[in-house]
C-alpha cells in the first residue's frame, strides 16, 4: 500500500470518527426529548455506538502509529535497491553507514567487518569520529558492545546507557556520557560478517523496538550487498593477480630464445611463440586451431612417427635435423618433443615441441674447425676478438715470416697432380706446425708458400721476434727430418725471409665475408727478403736482428732485392747460441 493511500485512509477514519461524535451528540439530545414525551431509543443503541466509536479511534491510532514505520520501511526498501545495484565495496559501505545513521538519528556510527583470514574485526567506515579517536581508546564501551554482538549474533539496544546495568559500569559511558546505543549484526546465511553500530550522547530512548526491527531487516539486506561487493572486490583482485601472472608467463614465453609450439592430442596448434615464428617462418595469429601440417612444413620424414611415440609412450624424444626451409635454406635444428600432461590426472593432453636453432652454432663450429688448422689451440680462445676488431684494422709492430719452397715450379711439372698435392701438403704441414709451435698465426697459404704473423691481436707477444726466428729454425730442422722419409727426387727446401716492423692487422672484406690478414711493411719486406734466400737459408732484417742477437748466432750479408738495383744489409741465421 502506498503512503498516499495510507494517508487517505487515515483521513477517512478520522472523518468517520468525527461523524460518529456528531451522531452520538445528536442521539443524546434526541433521547432527552423522547424521554419528555414518554418515548425512548431502541435498547443498547448508545452502548453499541460507543463501542463502534472506540474501535474507530483505535483504528485511527493504529494507522497513525504504523505510518512512520511504513514510511521508514519504504525508504529502506529504496535504499536497499540502490545499495544492491553497486558492487563497489567502499561505496556500498558508505551508503549503508549513511542510511544507518539517518534511520537512527545517531550522533556517531561505524561498520566493522570480520577479516575472513585473521578473523579480526576491522573498521571499514566511520561517522562522527576518526581513526585517532578509536586508537586513543575513547571508544572502549563500543568495542565491548561490538564484541558481544559479533560473538552472539544478537542485536543490543540501550535506550539509556547511563542507567543500563549492562553498560553503566563502563568508564567510557560515564566519561563520554553515552545515552543511546544500538548495534546489530551483519549476517549472510547465518554467518556473521560484521556489525553496524551507532550511538548518541544526549538523547535517551532514541532507539525503540520499531527502530530495532527496521534496522535488523535493513542490516540483513545490507550484509548481502556488502558480502557481494566484497566477493566482487576479491574476484577483481584475483583476476588482476591472474592477469599479472598470465602477462608475466606470456613475457617469459615470448622471451624464450628457443621456439616453442604446443599441440593438443589431435595435433592441433594451441600456442606458438615468436622464436618459433622466426625459426620456421610461420605466423602465430594464423596458426592457432589448425592442424600442425597446415602451419609448419614437414621438418623431416619421421616427424609424425616421433610425435605419435610421444603421445603413446609419454616419453620425451630428442633429435637433430638438417631441413631445408623455403625462407632460410639449409638449417640445423634440435627438436625436443615432450608430453603435455594434465597436472592433476597426469593424462597426456598434447605435446610441447621445443626447437633450438643450431644453425649459427654449427657454422661457428665449422669456422673454428677451419681456424684450428691455422691457429694453435691456445690461440683459438682469442678468436672472439676478431668481431671486435671490425673492418678498420689496428696498427702495431709485428714480426712476419715468409717461407717459400725452392724449385717447386720445376718440380711440379714432373709429377701427377695427386702426387704433387700429397708432397706439397707434407712441406706445408712442416711450416705451419713450426709457426704454430711458437704461437704464430698462419695468415695464408699461397701455393707452396706460407705467411706467418707474430704479435697480432690474436697472439699478442712481447718476444715476437725470437718466436718467429725459432719457428724458422724449426722449419729447417723439420724439413731435414722429412727428407729422411722422402725419396731424393722429392727433397725440397724452404727459402725463408723475416722482418720486424709496422703493419695494419684486421679483417679485410665485406660484412658477410671477412679475412683476417696483415698489410704493410712487415709483410712486404719479409717477402722481399725471402726472395733473396736460397734453399734452407733464413734471412732476417736488421730490425729483427736487434731483438734476437742475444739468443741467436747470425752473420751479416748483403743482398740485392728482386727488380731493384738496391743492395741491402741483412743477416743470415746460423743457429741458436750455445
Amino acid at each position: 500500500m502506498e503512503t498516499s493511500q495510507v494517508n487517505r485512509l487515515i483521513l477517512e477514519v478520522t472523518r468517520l470518527g468525527n461523524q460518529m461524535d456528531e451522531v452520538m451528540g445528536m442521539l443524546a439530545a434526541q433521547q432527552k426529548v423522547l424521554k419528555m414525551r414518554g418515548m425512548q431509543l431502541p435498547p443498547n443503541v448508545m452502548e453499541r455506538l460507543d463501542s463502534v466509536q472506540q474501535e474507530v479511534n483505535q483504528l485511527r491510532q493504529m494507522l497513525g502509529d504504523q505510518t512512520p514505520e511504513l514510511t521508514q520501511l519504504r525508504a529502506l526498501f529504496r535504499t536497499i535497491i540502490q545499495i544492491n545495484s553497486s558492487l563497489d565495496l567502499q561505496q556500498v559501505l558508505n551508503e549503508v553507514m549513511d542510511t544507518f545513521v539517518e534511520l537512527t538519528g545517531a550522533e556517531r556510527g561505524l561498520i566493522l567487518l570480520i577479516n575472513p583470514d585473521t578473523r579480526d574485526m576491522e573498521i571499514k567506515v566511520l561517522r562522527g569520529m576518526d581513526q585517532e579517536t578509536m586508537s586513543k581508546g575513547s571508544f572502549n564501551v563500543s568495542r565491548t558492545v561490538v564484541r558481544e554482538v559479533a560473538s552472539k549474533g544478537q542485536p543490543i539496544v540501550a535506550t539509556n546507557a547511563l542507567e543500563d546495568e549492562r553498560l553503566s559500569a563502563q568508564e567510557s559511558i560515564i566519561s563520554y556520557a553515552v545515552r543511546s546505543i544500538i548495534c546489530v549484526p551483519l549476517k549472510v546465511k547465518d554467518e556473521i560478517i560484521g556489525v553496524a553500530y551507532s550511538d548518541h550522547r544526549y538523547r535517551k530512548e532514541l532507539f525503540g523496538d520499531q527502530e530495532l526491527r527496521s534496522l535488523v531487516a535493513f542490516a540483513n539486506q545490507a550484509a548481502i550487498a556488502i558480502e557481494n561487493a566484497r566477493l566482487f572486490e576479491n574476484l577483481q583482485q584475483r583476476l588482476a593477480e591472474v592477469t599479472e601472472i598470465r602477462n608475466f608467463l606470456d613475457n617469459i614465453f615470448n622471451s624464450i630464445i628457443s621456439g616453442v609450439i604446443t599441440l593438443n592430442e589431435d595435433g592441433i596448434v594451441i600456442t606458438t611463440n615468436p622464436a618459433a615464428e622466426h625459426i620456421l617462418g610461420i605466423k602465430a595469429h594464423s596458426s592457432y586451431g589448425k592442424y600442425y601440417t597446415e602451419v609448419f612444413p614437414t621438418l623431416f620424414e619421421g616427424f609424425e612417427e616421433l610425435l605419435n611415440r610421444v603421445l603413446t609412450q609419454g616419453k620425451q624424444q630428442v633429435t637433430e635435423i638438417n631441413p631445408v626451409l623455403s625462407h632460410r635454406g639449409s638449417v640445423y635444428l634440435k627438436l625436443s618433443l615432450t608430453p603435455l600432461r594434465d597436472w592433476s590426472t597426469q593424462d597426456i593432453n598434447g605435446v610441447t615441441i621445443v626447437i633450438d636453432d643450431l644453425t649459427e652454432l654449427k657454422q661457428r663450429d665449422e669456422t673454428l674447425r677451419v681456424v684450428n688448422t691455422y691457429l694453435s689451440a691456445e690461440m683459438v680462445a682469442n678468436i672472439q676478438s676478431l668481431d671486435q676488431i671490425g673492418l678498420g684494422g689496428e696498427d702495431r709492430e709485428i714480426t712476419a715470416i715468409f717461407a717459400d719452397v725452392r724449385g717447386f715450379t720445376t718440380f711440379s711439372e714432373k709429377l701427377d697432380p695427386e702426387v704433387l698435392m700429397s708432397i706439397i701438403n707434407q712441406y706445408l704441414a712442416v711450416s705451419s706446425n713450426a709457426v704454430q709451435h711458437y704461437q704464430g698465426v698462419i695468415d695464408k697459404f699461397m701455393g707452396d708458400a706460407v705467411l706467418g704473423l707474430y704479435n697480432t691481436q690474436l697472439n699478442p707477444q712481447g718476444d715476437h721476434a725470437i718466436r718467429c726466428v725459432m719457428s724458422a729454425i724449426k722449419i729447417v730442422e723439420d724439413v731435414d727430418a722429412l727428407h729422411q722419409k722422402l725419396p731424393a727426387n722429392y727433397q725440397l727446401r724452404y727459402g725463408i725471409g723475416i722482418h720486424t716492423g709496422p703493419a695494419t692487422i684486421g679483417n679485410i672484406g665485406s660484412a658477410s665475408r671477412k679475412e683476417f690478414t696483415a698489410i704493410g711493411e712487415a709483410v712486404d719486406y719479409a717477402k722481399k727478403y725471402q726472395e733473396t734466400a736460397s734453399g734452407g737459408e733464413i734471412v732476417i732484417s736488421p730490425a729483427t736482428y736487434e731483438q734476437i742477437k742475444h739468443a741467436v748466432d747470425c752473420e751479416p750479408i748483403e743482398r740485392q732485392l728482386r727488380n731493384s738495383e738496391e743492395v741491402v744489409s741483412l743477416y743470415r741465421v746460423i743457429g741458436i747460441k750455445s
